[in-house]
């Protein structure tokens, strides 16, 4: 089977994973198919389709049969004629602040980098003080330039550093921040009904499977994009079977409004109710003020 991804070590690192669990699990011998994309030529640009349009392509070329993703690059519709046959066991979907224990150890207008609206909006919030400066590159060309004073501190996702082996950089998790949809799984991506489709489908998780597709359901019905500041995260309800709890957060690139709201209730149908009701508070007002306000 032939295992479509990107080329950075994160992508890789999560590509082997998919080749392990399948030889383990289902006898499949895999090789892996490495996919130039777009975001990869021009990592300045903030779209994340492009991490995911040329695995598509090749997937519909029949290059491919199989496309891993980080979930959250995911776009809300998939190339036609294709589906999500697995999204895997969830790793810990935090933020994570590396350079220092927690956003309160920051001093005065201290410097933070990160590449993410949705992260830069959601630490604005917190500390209006904080000078947030943009910071691309691979997980370690950013802990590089941190290391060289380029800032004070940075987030990064704890489900890639963990990926990598390099949990140890994590100084503390960032629980004041609402994740991006899908963070920290994996989705994997086949051509509709197809055998290697049924192949990977082994690996999915119901129980992630489930919270992302609410989360997904809850950036789609906000129509959030890009150039919008839109955190979404559920978690199964202990003790609960078959209830999730859903947390959305929507705001201004500088942080300087925001709505936040949480609900609970079935995996089906919590994503528009929650949707509406963040509607109802002005969030399509942000929404649409957001694209007009973002840094370009």
């Amino acid at each position: 089977m032939r295992i479509g991804t990107r080329a950075s070590a994160h992508a890789l690192a999560q590509a082997s994973w998919v080749c392990s669990r399948l030889r383990s699990t289902a006898a499949v011998q895999c090789e892996l198919v490495h996919v130039t994309t777009s975001g990869d030529r021009d990592e300045r640009r903030a779209d994340k389709s492009r991490w995911v349009a040329e695995l598509e392509r090749a997937l519909l070329a029949g290059e491919i049969d199989v496309a891993v993703h980080s979930a959250k690059d995911v776009p809300a519709e998939l190339a036609a004629g294709t589906e999500l046959s697995a999204v895997t066991e969830r790793e810990d979907p935090r933020d994570v602040l590396c350079g220092a224990g927690s956003v309160s150890e920051l001093p005065l207008g201290a410097r933070i980098g990160t590449s993410s609206l949705r992260r830069a909006a959601q630490l604005r919030a917190l500390r209006p003080d904080l000078e947030v400066v943009e910071l691309r590159g691979n997980v370690d060309t950013r802990l590089r330039k941190l290391a060289a004073g380029e800032a004070d501190a940075i987030v990064l996702a704890l489900a890639g550093l963990r990926r990598l082996g390099r949990e140890a950089e994590a100084g503390g998790v960032l629980d004041q921040l609402v994740p991006a949809a899908g963070q920290g799984a994996l989705a994997l991506q086949c051509m509709t009904a197809s055998p290697a489709g049924e192949a990977v489908s082994a690996l999915s998780d119901p129980r992630t499977a489930a919270c992302v597709g609410a989360e997904r359901a809850l950036t789609r019905a906000l129509g959030a994009s890009c150039q919008t500041a839109v955190g979404a995260f559920a978690s199964p309800v202990p003790d609960t079977p078959g209830e999730i709890e859903l947390c959305g957060w929507v705001g201004l690139p500088d942080g300087s409004e925001w709505i936040a709201d949480r609900l609970r209730g079935t995996a089906t149908e919590i994503g528009s109710r929650v949707a509406e009701r963040m509607r109802s508070a002005g969030a399509e007002d942000l929404l649409a003020r957001a694209v007009t306000e973002a840094p370009t």
